[in-house]
């Protein structure tokens, strides 16, 4: 008999029966006015438009025209993979190492996600591993601050200006960072954000698109949210266009709300946090915490990341990360899975099968996909630990204790 496979778990599921010694993200800390807002949305029959309070809301707080309050941020980036209304067999230039929903709209739309390398010692794309990539079929870049971490965006919008392509940002684990003074989401055509329960600004579920185009802005609530569908006068609606209802629910707006009263003091607590503990990090020898760059002004930091220099340690970073999840530090592991040329198996298997829309035409190449693609980031991964339990909670006290406990388990198995 065939042996079921396990699924993936979401959120609260996920992080249930984790322990350790520092703070957690569950239970939440939800914004005071939580339930003042979900007792409206119920009192009122469920006639108060709170999706679109949340929605202006949002929008004012970066300094943008258009919020589109979406159930999470897979269909965020999926509604504008739709809107963007590409050929089948188009590239989309896309971070390798990122999460699954960053290219599920690419691959339903039938895109070709094409995945150059990371920099080296970072987890992030630049302009330089981004320019190799680029063919007469490339039509936008979709760039992941994974981590919070912000990529270097005016030279990647330089490069995308010289070829005349869409750059566009999944922002979901960078809400409210800031680079160069400017808001993450901010910085290219659109971008998507996260409010699933774990991340930073965290709902039950949620997500949104934001942009300043107003064109774009309504195509992506006309394709991801109406489905594609026109009113005709003496008939109905009628769908044009395969679209999506990928609307935001009443209550989820609510908390969301709610959230975004307090995501700028949570913001710049994790931060501070991350800078120390990075500090603190740093003086450990054959360990080096993620690098924030310069350009940089507020870290978002959703995941703390360090990497271990594999000769100087007798264990391997698999075993560095079980060691300090025993010692404390609750959720700390690899994230070998955030490599999409190596995960998303399905990718190569098409591909090598010419599945469409790998067929030649309308693609007009062969592709290959696996981990060997994007060898900076396949060797990055096999010695980088991350935990996702990092939160605003996190005090200086917190911050020595962790770094404390990944220098008795360096001690402990250093050569």
């Amino acid at each position: 008999m065939k042996r079921q496979a396990q699924r993936a778990t979401y959120g609260a599921e996920a992080a249930r029966g984790l322990t350790g010694k520092l703070p957690q993200p569950f239970p939440r800390t939800i914004g005071p006015n939580a339930t003042k807002y979900l007792r409206e949305v119920v009192e009122s029959g469920l006639t108060c438009d709170m999706v679109l309070r949340f929605e202006q809301a949002f929008a004012r707080a970066l300094g943008v025209r258009h919020c589109i309050a979406t159930p999470g941020c897979t269909p965020a980036l999926a509604c504008l993979a739709a809107a963007f209304g590409f050929e089948p067999g188009d590239e989309i230039i896309v971070s390798p190492i990122t999460d699954y929903g960053t290219v599920q709209g690419l691959v339903k739309e039938n895109y070709i996600p094409v995945f150059p390398d990371t920099e080296p010692g970072t987890v992030n794309v630049s302009a330089r591993t981004i320019a190799p990539c680029i063919t007469r079929r490339t039509r936008a870049i979709l760039v992941v601050h994974k981590t919070g971490l912000i990529c270097d965006m005016d030279p990647i919008n330089e490069l995308a200006q010289r070829h005349g392509l869409i750059v566009y940002e999944d922002a979901c684990q960078a809400a409210f960072g800031q680079y160069k003074g400017r808001l993450a989401g901010t910085l290219a055509k659109a971008a998507g954000f996260s409010f699933d329960a774990e991340k930073t600004m965290g709902s039950d579920v949620g997500g949104c698109v934001t942009t300043d185009d107003d064109e774009l802005a309504e195509r992506i609530r006309f394709m991801g949210q109406s489905r594609g569908a026109e009113i005709e006068p003496h008939f109905g609606r009628k769908h044009v266009v395969p679209g999506h209802a990928y609307r935001m629910p009443q209550c989820t707006a609510a908390i969301c709300l709610a959230q975004l009263e307090t995501i700028r003091e949570e913001v710049a607590q994790r931060d501070c946090m991350a800078r120390l503990l990075s500090q603190l990090i740093a003086d450990i020898p054959g360990v080096k915490p993620l690098p924030i760059p310069d350009y940089v002004n507020v870290y978002s930091c959703w995941m703390f990341g360090i990497s271990i220099e594999p000769a100087t340690f007798r264990c391997s970073a698999e075993g560095f990360a079980q060691q300090l999840a025993e010692a404390g530090i609750p959720g700390a592991g690899q994230g070998k899975y955030y490599l999409m040329p190596a995960a998303c198996t399905f990718l190569d298997e098409n591909a090598r099968a010419g599945v469409y829309p790998y067929s030649i035409p309308p693609a007009s190449r062969r592709y290959r996909y696996s981990a060997d693609t994007c060898p900076t980031a396949r060797d990055f991964l096999e010695n980088f630990i991350r935990w996702s339990t990092f939160c605003g909670a996190y005090t200086e006290q917190h911050c020595e204790l962790a770094a404390s406990i990944v220098r008795e388990v360096a001690d402990r198995n250093r050569r």
